[in-house]
């Protein structure tokens, strides 16, 4: 009888585990998926879209996060594969500069309009 028990609960114990680890797994594929722009379809990310290119990058995703790969390194494997533009939060580098500066120059440039208009007004 004691060992039935001891049976169960570890029977239990090995699913409950698994099915942690299954869910780790579920919720680290969606964040990446969220993060990878479809190169198909315009504005959508592989999470979000149906096309053969986001199906065959979900299966991708996937592979790799049970073979034990990092998060980073499915990103720079996807880079590699696609190109930066890939990552819909790409990293601060001599090629991505323009990407980061222009939202802040195109600020700069309209406050600066509107500052001016504002003291011509007066």
């Amino acid at each position: 009888m004691k060992i039935l028990k001891i049976l169960i609960i570890s029977f239990l114990v090995i699913n409950f585990s698994e099915l942690r680890s299954n869910e780790i797994n579920d919720i680290l594929k969606n964040k990446i998926l969220k993060n990878i722009r479809c190169l198909i379809c315009q504005g959508q990310s592989v999470y979000d879209s149906e096309s053969e290119f986001a199906s065959s990058i979900k299966l991708i995703v996937e592979k790799k996060i049970k073979e034990g790969i990092e998060e980073e390194q499915i990103y720079e494997y996807l880079k590699e594969k696609y190109g930066d533009w890939i990552i819909y939060d790409p990293e601060l580098n001599k090629k991505t500069y323009i990407l980061w500066l222009l939202p802040l120059l195109l600020f700069l440039a309209g406050g600066a309009i509107i500052f001016k208009r504002l003291n011509n007004q007066k």
